[in-house]
């Protein structure tokens, strides 16, 4: 009889609810991932966990359980190389461990806990406390705390009887830090995002294109989404969810606009002159940046990301950012791929990522073959 194990709902599990989570930390075998999942292979009938060392399936032949149990239960059996039914591995569930510690101290306290704090409440040396937190997180327990803290500021501002009151209720010691952030963070200040982008225009088309419907919206700054469906009217609502109280305009002059996106969709080779808005982590926009280098028909994986930035252990986290990405091509998530060439999740469907790529290399091909303007 096989031996099952069970789990408890840790902040582990919140991380990787989501497929799409899931996924990247199979194509990067992320040790923080294990007893969180499992994954079967349709074409094998195997099961294995997150960090099994096999040959990586095809995403579209991989189902995820929450348990062996029910991954046995559908018909999988367990796999020789990780046994997947057998007790995790002792140090990745000590390490697993005092992360997840680490994380709700951070999480519980009012303030920031000290690098040396943390590591004497987990029981580890303070540098090796970083380098562990790093490898399961993606990010320093720093990182970890500032994006914990803007989270609690982003929430206290819809409930916060003043803005200042939810600042300092999130944990900031003084304002300034937090308006310097707000920008970057939420994409409009403080005040604003309380009243769910109130005062705030935005302006928006929709357009059809070789990928199906493609909807485009705009603030002041520039664009700040790009989204990509089968059904406008869904991704309008979308985009009126995303800002309930923004003055949301279909507006006739934003064809231009419109135009302009559809052409480059349909010829990303040849950029895109208009401003973004981007709005993300100090994090999310050093991983988009490094993406809009990626040239039009070409690659990268989510590790050669990760290194290009400095962070090679950040893998899961590079894969995070590509999934928060809300402008579609102008930031080139799909250009990203894992380590053997596969596709892995993408925002707007897998099937989109495959047609982009392909479009883009036969593109790239044939404005290679075009005369040079000097010629």
């Amino acid at each position: 009889m096989s031996t099952t194990i069970t789990t408890t709902q840790t902040p582990s599990t919140i991380l990787f609810a989501a497929d799409d989570a899931r996924w990247a930390a199979v194509c990067a075998r992320d040790a923080a991932a294990e007893g969180q999942f499992w994954f079967a292979v349709t074409t094998t009938g195997v099961y294995c966990r997150p960090t099994c060392r096999s040959r990586p399936p095809r995403r579209q032949n991989v189902r995820f359980f929450d348990t062996p149990a029910a991954a046995e239960a559908a018909g999988f059996r367990p796999c020789k190389r990780c046994q997947p039914h057998q007790p995790q591995p002792a140090m990745i569930v000590e390490h697993a461990a005092a992360v997840e510690q680490a994380c709700a101290l951070i999480r519980d306290s009012d303030g920031t806990p000290t690098l040396a704090t943390l590591a004497a409440a987990v029981g580890m040396s303070p540098y090796h406390l970083q380098r562990v937190f790093k490898a399961h997180t993606g990010v320093s327990p720093k990182q970890y705390a500032m994006t914990v803290r803007r989270h609690r500021a982003a929430d206290a501002l819809q409930t916060a009887s003043t803005v200042t009151k939810a600042i300092y209720d999130a944990g900031y010691s003084n304002s300034g830090h937090f308006y310097a952030e707000s920008a970057d963070a939420i994409g409009m200040t403080p005040g604003k995002y309380r009243r769910g982008a109130a005062d705030e225009t935005i302006r928006f088309g929709v357009a059809a294109c070789y990928l199906g419907w493609v909807l485009a919206a705009a603030t002041m700054r520039g664009l700040c989404s790009i989204e990509l469906g089968d059904d406008p009217v869904v991704l309008e609502a979308e985009l009126r969810t995303r800002f309930p109280n923004a003055e949301i305009v279909r507006d006739p002059g934003f064809d231009d606009w419109m135009q302009q996106i559809v052409a480059f969709l349909g010829a990303p080779q040849r950029g895109l002159s208009l401003p973004l808005d981007i709005q993300g982590t100090a994090f999310q926009r050093r991983v988009w940046a490094t993406l809009r280098e990626i040239p039009a028909g070409e690659t990268l994986s989510y590790s050669e990301v990760a290194e290009r930035i400095g962070e090679p252990e950040a893998v899961r986290a590079v894969a995070g950012a590509c999934a928060a990405n809300k402008l579609a091509v102008a930031i080139p998530c799909h250009r990203v791929v894992r380590k053997d060439g596969d596709l892995s999740g993408y925002r707007w469907g897998v099937e989109r990522k495959r047609q982009l790529l392909a479009h883009e290399r036969k593109g790239a091909t044939d404005f290679a073959k075009l005369p040079s303007e000097s010629g």
